[in-house]
C-alpha cells in the first residue's frame, strides 16, 4: 500500500511512503519509508509495562534534562553496548536518510538520548523522530530572551505531538550579574559569546550531563565556514554526558546532507507545524536581539549576529565546528604574537582565584602555603577545557569557605614550558591538588570532570 504526497511548495517533490517495507534506506529526505513497529493496539498491557519506563520513575540526575519532564516515556537502555567505532559508523550512514539516521539512533540510547529543538526547522526532527514509532524525548534551551512566536511555536508543537518539551533556563544569578555589570544589550559592543555562554552552552552543558547522546539539526549548508565538514554522527568534542570524560557523549547530525529547501518539501508535506517568524522573513531562528530577516539571496546566518564576522557565527553550543589551527592547537602549540592563546578567557568566578605565572611558583614553595589549594592547568581555546568548565565552577562554589583554595592557571603560550617542566602538564586540562604540607602537588589522573569526581579527588586528600 503506497501514498504519494505533492509538497505545495513552489518547488515539487514526491514522497512515497510504503507501509509494508522493513527498508529504511532513502536516498534523499523527499524520500522515506515507514518503519516496522507493532501497532499500538496489538501490544497487551504488560508488553508495554515492559518495554517502556517511565523517566519520573529515574532517580534525579542533578540540573539535566533526565529528571524534568519527558516528551515520551523511552525505553530504558540497561546494559552498555560495546566500544562502538562511531567515526566508521558515521561513514556508513553518510547516504542513508535522516530517518534511518534518527532510527538508529534511537534504538541504540533510549531514553539517554534527546532531540535539541531551537524552535525553527529543526521541527522536522521531530517529525521523523515520530515516523520511526519508538518514543523519544525532547529538550530546549529558554534563553529568557527569544520572540513571543517562538514561545507560542513551542506550545504548538506540544500540543500537535502531544508531548512536553523539556526546558533547560539559565542560571538566574549569572544572568542578574551580566546584566548588572554590563547592560542588557552588551554583545552589540563586545561580541555575543559571553551572553551566550550564560544563557546557552552552560545550561547546554547541565542538560548533557543528563544524557549519552543528543541529535541536532545542524545541516552543512548551513554555514559553509563552521558546518561544511559536520558528519551525520560523531563523539562529541566539546561536551560531556552522564558518564564523564573524553568520548561520553554522542552527538547525531541525521540532517547533515541535507539541504535547506528539501528540510521545508518535506516540512510542508507532512504539515507540520512551524514558528510564524519563518513568514516575515527569519530563516535562521534565535533570541530576538541577535536575530533578523534575511533579503533575497542573503545567506539564512546572515540574519544571525550580523554585526560579527560572518565565517564564525557559532553561539558555543556547536563549538566543535569552530576550525582551529589543527593538531597544533589541540598540543598547546598554537598562541598569539604576545604568547598567550587567543580568545575569551574561560573558568571567572569570584570562588576562583587567577593566578599569575609568579603567583602559581610561590604556590609551588612549601612554605608559602597556608592551605590546601586545587588548581586547573588549561588554556581558552581548549575544548576539553571549555567542556569541564561549569563542572570547575560548581567546585569552586562548593569548596567556597571551606579551607580549601580554588585556582586556575593559563599555562599555554610562554607559560606552556614551565608548566610542563614543573607543573607536569601534559595537555589540558590538568588538575592538581597542593596538600598543605606536600611539597609536591598530586595530579587528578581521570578523564572523568564531572563534579563528584572532582570533588571526591579533592576529599582524598585535604
Amino acid at each position: 500500500m503506497a501514498f504519494t504526497i505533492t509538497s505545495s511548495s513552489s518547488t515539487s517533490s514526491h514522497f512515497s511512503l510504503s507501509l509494508s517495507s522493513s527498508e529504511l534506506k532513502a536516498p534523499q529526505i523527499g524520500s522515506f519509508r515507514m518503519l516496522d513497529r507493532p501497532a499500538a493496539g496489538v501490544m497487551s498491557l504488560s508488553q508495554r509495562q515492559n518495554a517502556v519506563k517511565p523517566v519520573n520513575a529515574e532517580h534525579k540526575r542533578n540540573d539535566s534534562v533526565v529528571p524534568l519532564a519527558a516528551t515520551i516515556s523511552a525505553p530504558e537502555v540497561v546494559d552498555k553496548a560495546e566500544v562502538e567505532d562511531y567515526e566508521q559508523l558515521g561513514k556508513d550512514l553518510e547516504q542513508a536518510s535522516p530517518l534511518e539516521i534518527i532510527d538508529n539512533a534511537l534504538e541504540k540510547f533510549g531514553n539517554d538520548i534527546a532531540i535539541a529543538f531551537s524552535g525553527a526547522e529543526d521541527v522536522a526532527l521531530i517529525e521523523y523522530a515520530k515516523l520511526t514509532g519508538r518514543p523519544f524525548r525532547v529538550f530546549s534551551l529558554d534563553t529568557g530572551r527569544l520572540n513571543p512566536e517562538t514561545y507560542q511555536f513551542f506550545d504548538t508543537v506540544e500540543k500537535h505531538y502531544g508531548i512536553r518539551i523539556e526546558y533547560m533556563f539559565p542560571d538566574a544569578v549569572e544572568v542578574q550579574a551580566l546584566v548588572r555589570s554590563k547592560g542588557l544589550f552588551s554583545f552589540y559592543e563586545d561580541g555575543h559569546q559571553e551572553c551566550c555562554r550564560v544563557r546557552k552552552v552552560r545550561p547546554l552543558r547541565r542538560a548533557l550531563k543528563g544524557l549519552r547522546a543528543w541529535i541536532t539539526g545542524q545541516r552543512k549548508d548551513q554555514s559553509p565556514g563552521t558546518r561544511s565538514e559536520i558528519p551525520v554522527v560523531q563523539v562529541d568534542p566539546v561536551f560531556e554526558g552522564m558518564e564523564g570524560g573524553v568520548g561520553s557523549l554522542i552527538k547525531w547530525n541525521p540532517m547533515a546532507n541535507v539541504e535547506g529547501r528539501d528540510v521545508w518539501n518535506f516540512v510542508h508535506a507532512m504539515n507540520v507545524p512551524v514558528n510564524t517568524l519563518h513568514a516575515q522573513g527569519y530563516v535562521s531562528i534565535g533570541c530576538e536581539p541577535c536575530t533578523r530577516p534575511v533579503l533575497p539571496g542573503q545567506h539564512e546566518r546572515e540574519g544571525r549576529w550580523w554585526w560579527e564576522d560572518a565565517k564564525a557565527k557559532e553561539c558555543g553550543l556547536h563549538k566543535g565546528n569552530l576550525k582551529q589551527d589543527g593538531v597544533a592547537q589541540l598540543n598547546g602549540n598554537s598562541s598569539s604574537a604576545n604568547g598567550s592563546a587567543a580568545g575569551t578567557d574561560i573558568f571567572e568566578s569570584q570562588n576562583l582565584v587567577n593566578l599569575s605565572g609568579a603567583g602559581i611558583e610561590n604556590l609551588l614553595r612549601l612554605e608559602s602555603r597556608k592551605e590546601p589549594w586545587v588548581v586547573v592547568l588549561y588554556a581558552p581555546w581548549c575544548q576539553f577545557c571549555q567542556a569541564m568548565e561549569s563542572s570547575y565552577l560548581e567546585l569552586a562554589d562548593k569548596l567556597a569557605g571551606s579551607g580549601v583554595k580554588v585556582g586556575k592557571f593559563q599555562a599555554d603560550g610562554d607559560q606552556k614550558e614551565f608548566a610542563k617542566k614543573e607543573l607536569q602538564l601534559g595537555s589540558f586540562p590538568t588538575i592538581l591538588f597542593f596538600p598543605k604540607h606536600l611539597s609536591t602537588p598530586i595530579k587528578y589522573p581521570s578523564e572523568k570532570r564531572d563534579v563528584d569526581s572532582l570533588m571526591a579527588f579533592v576529599n582524598a586528600f585535604r
